[in-house]
């Protein structure tokens, strides 16, 4: 799905994302990322796909954005309960959804101006 860009979201926004892929700023990436509106981890290094650890989120912790949103692939799932407990310590929501929910939610947040990260896997 393309989406439209909004000029209001800041540097980086997403602007398509199908399968396989997701399109930040018009550029396609085809592996696991992380968007926040000025900041791109492009690849997000995962140890494990099936078995996300904290590590995997530490970077995420280190940027300290008010909100994370995880976009898990094609299919719905949550991470470990363990990995959600760091966040809500460090007062940082999380809210996971699928990574075609994530990209419309981010560019919305985003476009609010909220310091919103979105973790993708792709």
């Amino acid at each position: 799905m393309k989406l439209h860009l909004n000029n209001t979201v800041g540097s980086n926004a997403i602007t398509g994302h199908g399968e396989g892929s997701v399109s930040v700023n018009n550029q396609p990436i085809d592996h696991a990322l992380i968007v926040t509106p000025d900041k791109i981890i492009d690849p997000w290094q995962i140890a494990n796909l099936s078995a996300l650890s904290l590590i995997d989120f530490a970077h995420l912790l280190e940027l300290k954005p008010e909100l994370v949103i995880f976009g898990s692939g094609k299919s719905f799932r949550f991470p470990d309960a363990h990995i959600m407990a760091a966040f809500a310590q460090a007062n940082i929501g999380f809210e996971v959804m699928d990574t075609a929910a994530a990209c419309r939610t981010y560019n919305v947040l985003a476009g609010e101006g909220r310091n919103v990260a979105a973790a993708l896997l792709v």
